[in-house]
């Protein structure tokens, strides 16, 4: 995971302790099971051929991966609230955009993280862009009416206006 370790990281306190909550449960309990797993599972003897090892091995490592990269989040957090009434684009508001030339082509979008800003997996109806993402850096700290271009994956350069910037409501 290439990640920028310095930039600042928007949290709302929601998120925040949620995030804290569970790096909380996986260097405790999280991590006393996984224990527990591997060790039943060593203890079934061969552990070349032992699925068992080596499945509770491997999610050892995901969880230490992920007890790292919350470090890593709440390190760099900073707290506050949603944006109440932003005019400009900030992470953690709804944005809709217009393909420059089609006015009826207009995406709607979140920017943001979806684990940052603390949504679950219920709020689904709606896509979540990064402010490091290509278009997120392009429209960042930009207002409806302005216009922003960047380059898309593949080399093209994409133009977009700014339709429309609210808070976010799930």
């Amino acid at each position: 995971m290439a990640e920028n370790t310095t930039e600042t990281i928007w949290l709302t306190k929601d998120a925040y302790e949620k995030l804290q909550a569970e790096l909380q449960y996986l260097t405790t309990d999280g991590r006393a099971e996984v224990v527990a797993r591997i060790a039943a599972a060593r203890d079934e003897g061969d552990l070349k051929e032992n699925g068992g090892y080596h499945a509770a091995r491997e999610e050892q490592g995901q969880q230490e991966a992920r007890i790292l990269q919350l470090k890593d989040i709440l390190r760099r957090a900073e707290v506050g609230e949603a944006p109440a009434d932003s005019k400009t684009v900030v992470p953690g508001v709804q944005v809709t955009i217009a393909f420059f030339g089609d006015t009826d082509d207009t995406e709607t979008f979140l920017l943001g993280s979806r684990e940052v800003l603390g949504l679950d997996d219920a709020v689904d109806n709606i896509q979540v862009y990064s402010p490091q993402s290509p278009l997120g850096a392009a429209i960042l700290g930009k207002s409806a009416g302005e216009d922003a271009s960047y380059e898309a994956p593949n080399g093209r350069s994409i133009k977009v206006t700014i339709v429309e910037v609210k808070p976010f409501t799930s």
